[in-house]
């Protein structure tokens, strides 16, 4: 039974100070599973009870996890003086501070990079699933600059499969790039990449997180992404339903997938 003090749950939750929620419970406005509570000191279980603040039922959560079909032109970041940014696409009422911490992007994507975003309060999670030796995989739809020939895809194929050296970009290193899947977009896949707009041309599947790391092994096979959107991130896929811009709670099958990853 996970349990937490009233006080904290509705400063959580955005009913101000500890002191107002003090002052709202002395006036007899907080009720749990429908027996007024005067003090702001009582436990509740997250889980199961029910708690309402003069009349309006609160729900209760510990953290929350979104799925974001992040658009282009937002930054993944709290605050951006030149863009908007993720945050400013989800409602206020969800930017409160959780039981579990404060609403974070587990992991980016670039301002030009389109997909599937996960935002939590769960701090653990996310450092779990982003520590370097956890290799969770993700899945990004490619558009590239250049046309290849058969011979060309396969070549590809073959390169990226065995891994190979990306050259430095500005002030990041080069590194020896992992081997990493590449599948050329057919009829038996284009499902994957349906919610890509036609604009794919492969789907590429990398276990680590460099910077601009699938624009730089592109680059490396002198060709140039020209649209990347990740589709997939463990066994956890985007959403189809879920328009560029918009977001929706993950369910709970849905984080159990995502948890059994790290």
């Amino acid at each position: 039974m996970a349990t937490e003090r009233l006080d904290k749950i509705l400063a959580h939750h955005g009913f101000g100070t500890r002191k107002y929620v003090k002052k709202v419970c002395h006036e007899g406005l907080v009720f749990i599973n429908g027996k007024m509570v005067t003090d702001p000191g009582a436990h509740v279980d997250i889980s199961s009870d029910k708690l309402t603040i003069d009349g309006e039922e609160i729900k209760l959560q510990h953290d929350l996890y979104i799925m974001m079909n992040k658009c282009k032109d937002v930054v993944c970041a709290n605050k951006d003086g030149e863009h908007r940014t993720v945050f400013d696409l989800i409602d206020e009422g969800l930017r409160h501070k959780f039981l579990g911490g404060d609403l974070h992007c587990m992991g980016r994507l670039d301002i030009d990079t389109e997909g599937l975003l996960i935002l939590t309060t769960d701090g653990q999670l996310t450092h779990r699933l982003l520590a370097p030796k956890t290799h969770v995989p993700k899945t990004y739809a490619v558009g590239l600059r250049d046309s290849l020939t058969q011979e060309q895809k396969n070549e590809y194929v073959e390169i990226f499969k065995k891994g190979f050296w990306v050259d430095r970009e500005q002030n990041e290193s080069g590194f020896d790039c992992k081997p990493s899947e590449l599948v050329w977009i057919s009829d038996e896949n284009k499902k994957q990449a349906e919610n890509s707009s036609g604009k794919a041309d492969c789907l590429l599947t990398i276990y680590e997180g460099k910077y601009h790391q699938v624009k730089r092994m592109f680059a490396q096979m002198k060709n140039e992404v020209v649209y990347l959107k990740r589709v997939k991130m463990g066994a956890l896929s985007l959403d189809p339903k879920i328009k560029l811009g918009e977001y929706r709670e993950l369910t709970e099958h849905e984080i159990e997938i995502l948890s059994q990853e790290s």
